[in-house]
């Protein structure tokens, strides 16, 4: 395993999170989102989003709803030099399918994604809005660190007394993980 991998969190982390994301008009990457996914990649980082989409088996929204957004997400993101090596996505929620292995925070996309990028993910970084994106670094000996964007602010409390720092957004969360 020779290098580290930034997984971050798509809705509330690099894209405005409107709740249950579907419509690709409304796609809005979040003020500073590019620009941070190119100094993880200048970094050495393999950018991998990670995301829970229940949303799919909600019915809400299907894949080729799924499909759209992320198409215009990778387009916006391209037009500002930036762009995303994988995502992972988990369509269940667990009072629908039942539970899985999947859903943030299970370790399945991560050790997938481990296998496919020869990643260390001893020096990866965890980042989202939410404590489930962050606790999967622990059992993996990486770093998660909570962004305030999306529902961030609202599990902020919980974030420091689990021991994760809090920063305003991926901009500073990417400057942090970068720390020497």
């Amino acid at each position: 395993m020779t290098r580290p991998a930034a997984f971050l969190d798509r809705d509330g982390t690099i894209v405005v999170d409107p709740g249950y994301l579907r419509d690709p008009a409304t796609v809005a990457l979040i003020p500073g989102a590019a620009e941070a996914l190119i100094k993880l990649r200048q970094a050495g980082f393999v950018v991998v989003v990670v995301t829970n989409q229940s949303g799919i088996a909600r019915g809400i929204l299907d894949w080729d709803d799924y499909h759209a957004v992320a198409a215009e997400i990778d387009r916006r993101l391209a037009k500002e030099g930036a762009g995303i090596d994988a995502t992972f996505v988990c369509p269940h929620h667990p009072a629908v399918t039942g539970p899985c292995e999947c859903r943030k925070p299970g370790l399945a996309h991560y050790t997938a994604a481990a296998a496919r990028f020869d990643l260390d993910l001893t020096r990866s970084v965890w980042v989202g809005d939410r404590l489930t994106d962050l606790e999967p670094a622990r059992p993996f000996g990486g770093r998660g660190i909570l962004v305030e964007t999306g529902d961030g602010r609202q599990h902020r409390d919980a974030a420091q007394e689990a021991g994760f720092p809090v920063v305003a957004d991926l901009g500073a969360a990417v400057a942090l993980a970068l720390e020497p």
